[in-house]
């Protein structure tokens, strides 16, 4: 068999080959593009997220507690800060960026002319950090001398900021020492003299990180307290305040770079942080937070990978299909070809042999070329040579085998369809019907184990997809026999014959594809729907209102305050009060109760906010009927709590601890969540405030729901601090400790960061990638169908325009045979992309995306309106296919002697 026979055939029967050889490219440039494309996506996503987050939050330090040290204190710390650095994992170690050690000797009072002018109380420590003169650029005097000299005061450096809020200068002359708690002077103090002020180059730059910090001044926690600030002073002046017998303590810092994260290996750098963890030093104390946004980032990668592999094994099924389709139909229109080769004497595989030779010329050529445009995307590759590899193995012996299977006789009829299957035909099915239960049940009791991909199980709804395909070939025949009967007894032939062709047609395989692909489509876009309607009741469980207002105390009048700002329709107070002691009695008898936390809401006033807001919130009866009534409130609590205080006998009479307060309450109800408590929250009793009982002192606001049009956050934040600071200095209980600012959250604020952070850039490529690519590979495979029978309705339509059919009534027969297949394929792959999502959602682990809040899949009435559309589209790309290859061929040749469909 020669190469130039074969080039001869693929050049005749080009366009079967170009679509064989597309075909492949797409499978090749899949397996090769896509995962870098999802690697690019992570990598940005995780890039983001650890953007927001403070810098600090991505160190590992640690830290030595406070003690003597000798005057080599600054070598040996340095020489463990190598120590250190060296025992971090490999994975850890080559993604810290920066390192910085410090050593501080702990704050203590200082008192001079230019502190004594303002009357300031100030503690000062010492810190001495390699790298801080580079970092830094003196404004004023000079940096600390390296050469210590007996009996001159300590230079120090400080932040220009700094000393500005404290009224110091360069030159300042200090003295530093322990206060005496007897007489209130310093105990032994030493000179020590401000010798220069600096700025800082980079504000974030990680070496002016520490606690206390360099720049800034750290505010009194109440009255009588002094202010804190750091100087930097030289190591050999540190040095010798520790051979003194100063207290010491040093600080070890490793800080991951954004950039040397790699995202396909979050879990085992995870892993890797637990084991520094574990390793910690006997005598240091490890601090590190990277791990907190890493895990988070993790849940949603492995969960938006698990999704993407279940809506690929959906789309290669497909493809898949395709490829058989597309070499099917190459062999039945070469099947007088093979048979004439049998007829001569070839053998039963030379038909096979000719076949692939010939997809030897095409498809690994595409095969190459798919996989180098997959290399052109951005991202990481993934190892998937393999797979690319056996996918080209698959799409070239597709044709040989499709050439084994022609008969080698005369070709049947295949216009016809029998009610009763083979025996071979309904075992393979019932054994089809069978594997797809059986990968059900198991998907649901073993479930995925998000982030790796468990073959049979992801390609449950490939199985659950063809199963669902077989009924409906089972069934497709039936409802068109008694259509096909009621027409018949109707005036005009268009009815009768286009419902007795669609009834006779052989889609079996076609059929099959367009269910999967539509299905795939349909599951993406039902499961598209069910995360972002989970996102807006995640929001509305955070923030129950349009704005939230966060503090530590309110003063009561803070309300009337917001009322009067522009666009607010309705505020309501709530008490939030963490960790409380729940008792048996009100002499706080402990019934051994685990700590809750406690939610005082008005429940009519929830109601109303909510209702402004336009929140469907539902409020349980107990807490929006509550009334000031004699006895014990009516609480809603968790299950946790109400089958700890049903094992202790106290269901209907316990007490709780409310800013000082006791309430007795029972058990109204339970809730498994809460809104304005977190997803994880699993311990909270919540108390109508509207009923409690009338006392001297009430609980104080220490958050505050807003509803209205068009707010401003920031105008509401001050409102919110000026009720904290009324509370502070007007409140019947006067704080000491100065209040932390408000927060605002605001309802779309929440709303946007669930939907923009974190992975949802991977998440939302595998919903557009599997809607569009399953509508347009379901195009596709009505287009196979249509060609598939195309030379047999020429031939009908031939003989029938010579007997006078009119080209209106063509078109119409032309309709009525093909509406009933594309609306059997389009319904079905709907009706398995609507299911599949009920099956797969619990074991998806799509509350990564959502703050927690379970995924609910729920009928969309938009897919209705979807799934007509698209049958719409699909009817007229079939008929548009159709009448092009009408077009194409000629009256004489499809009605030659022979001709086959």
């Amino acid at each position: 068999m020669s190469i130039g026979a074969a080039v001869r055939r693929v050049r005749t029967y080009g366009g079967q080959f170009l679509l064989l050889a597309v075909l492949t490219l797409v499978v090749t440039l899949l397996v090769s593009g896509v995962p870098r494309l999802v690697n690019r996506l992570a990598e940005q996503g995780l890039r983001e997220q650890l953007i927001s987050e403070p810098a600090a939050r991505r160190d590992i330090s640690y830290t030595s507690g406070a003690g003597t040290a000798g005057e080599s204190v600054m070598a040996d710390v340095r020489e463990r800060f190598d120590a250190l650095g060296g025992q971090l994992p490999p994975r850890v170690s080559s993604a810290v960026a920066d390192r910085w050690y410090s050593v501080d000797a702990l704050p203590g009072r200082v008192k001079g002319p230019d502190l004594a002018a303002r009357n300031l109380m100030v503690d000062l420590g010492l810190r001495a950090a390699p790298g801080v003169r580079e970092a830094g650029t003196l404004v004023e005097g000079s940096w600390p001398n390296d050469t210590v000299v007996a009996d001159r005061p300590i230079e120090v450096a400080i932040d220009a900021d700094v000393a500005r809020k404290v009224n110091l200068r360069a030159g300042s002359q200090l003295q530093l020492g322990a206060i005496d708690p007897t007489t209130g002077a310093l105990d032994d103090p030493i000179p020590v003299v401000v010798a220069g002020l600096f700025r800082p180059a980079d504000r974030a730059d990680g070496v002016w990180d520490g606690l206390p910090p360099l720049l800034r001044v750290t505010e009194p926690r109440g009255d009588g307290e002094p202010f804190i600030i750091v100087g930097v002073v030289a190591e050999a002046a540190l040095s010798k305040r520790a051979a003194a017998g100063w207290p010491v303590s040093a600080n070890w810092r490793y800080r991951l770079g954004v950039d040397r994260i790699d995202a396909r290996y979050l879990d085992q750098l995870i892993d890797d942080l637990q084991q520094v963890q574990r390793d910690a030093p006997t005598g240091l104390t490890l601090t590190q937070g990277v791990d907190v946004p890493l895990r988070s980032f993790a849940a949603q990668v492995n969960a938006a990978r698990t999704l993407l592999a279940v809506i690929a094994a959906g789309v290669f099924a497909t493809l898949a299909g395709l490829v058989v389709l597309a070499a099917t139909l190459a062999t039945r229109r070469r099947r007088a070809e093979f048979a004439l080769l049998r007829a001569r004497g070839g053998a039963a595989t030379a038909g096979a042999r000719r076949s692939l030779a010939e997809s030897l010329l095409v498809v690994p050529v595409a095969a190459a070329l798919g996989w180098w445009l997959g290399t052109l995307f951005p991202g990481d590759p993934d190892p998937t040579a393999p797979y690319a590899a056996a996918a080209t193995v698959l799409v070239t012996l597709a044709l040989p085998l499709a050439t084994l299977a022609v008969p080698a006789g005369g070709a049947a009829r295949r216009d016809l369809i029998r009610m009763r299957p083979s025996a071979r035909r309904l075992t393979v099915e019932v054994s089809l019907l069978l594997l797809a239960g059986l990968a059900a049940v198991l998907l649901r009791r073993r479930g995925l184990t998000l982030g790796e991909v468990d073959p049979l199980l992801v390609s449950v709804p490939v199985l659950l997809a063809v199963a669902v395909a077989v009924l409906a070939l089972r069934a497709y025949p039936w409802p068109l026999l008694l259509v096909s009967r009621l027409a018949a007894r109707t005036r005009g032939s268009v009815a009768f014959l286009g419902t007795a062709r669609a009834g006779r047609s052989a889609v079996a395989a076609p059929l099959v594809v367009v269910v999967l692909a539509i299905g795939t489509a349909a599951f993406c876009g039902v499961v598209a729907a069910g995360v972002d309607a989970s996102r807006d009741r995640a929001a509305e469980q955070s923030v129950p209102a349009d704005a939230l207002i966060r503090g530590e105390r309110f003063a009561p009048d803070t309300v009337d305050a917001l009322t009067r700002l522009p666009g607010v329709r309705a505020v309501t107070p709530l008490v939030s009060e963490p960790d409380q002691r729940l008792t048996a009695d009100a002499l706080g008898t402990n019934a051994e109760l685990r700590r809750v936390t406690v939610l005082l809401v008005d429940g009519p006033g929830l109601e109303s906010v909510s209702r402004e807001s336009e929140v469907d919130l539902p409020i349980p009866s107990a807490l929006r009927a509550a009334r000031a009534e004699p006895g014990a409130l009516p609480a809603i609590v968790s299950p946790a709590v109400a089958a700890d205080l049903t094992r202790a006998g106290l269901a209907d009479s316990a007490f709780i601890t409310v800013q000082g307060q006791q309430y007795e309450f029972r058990t109204a109800g339970t809730a498994q969540s809460f809104p304005l408590l977190s997803t994880s929250a699993s311990r909270f009793v919540i108390l109508p405030s509207q009923a409690l009982p009338a006392r001297n002192t009430t609980p104080v606001p220490t958050s505050l729901l807003v509803a209205g049009d068009r707010l401003d956050p920031e105008a509401l934040r001050q409102a919110g601090d000026q009720g904290q600071l009324r509370y502070q200095q007007t409140g019947a209980v006067t704080g000491r400790e100065r209040p932390i600012g408000a927060t605002v959250d605001t309802r779309a604020h929440v709303r946007r960061v669930l939907g923009d952070g974190g992975a949802n850039g991977v998440l939302a490529f595998g919903f557009v990638a599997g809607a569009v690519g399953g509508t347009v590979l379901g195009l596709l495979a009505i287009a196979f169908t249509v060609l598939a029978g195309a030379r047999a309705r020429g031939q009908v339509l031939s003989r029938l325009r010579t007997l006078g059919l009119s080209r209106r009534q063509w078109r119409g027969l032309l309709l009525v045979e093909l509406t009933p297949l594309v609306a059997v394929s389009v319904l079905t792959g709907a009706l398995v992309g609507a299911v599949l999502p009920l099956l797969l959602n619990p074991v998806l682990g799509l509350s990564a995306f959502t703050s927690g809040v379970p995924v609910r899949v729920a009928f969309e009435p938009s897919l209705v309106a979807a799934v007509l559309v698209l049958g719409a589209v699909a009817l007229g790309f079939a008929v548009a296919v159709e009448a092009l290859n009408n077009r194409r061929l000629r009256l004489g040749e499809v009605l030659r002697l022979g001709e086959e469909s």
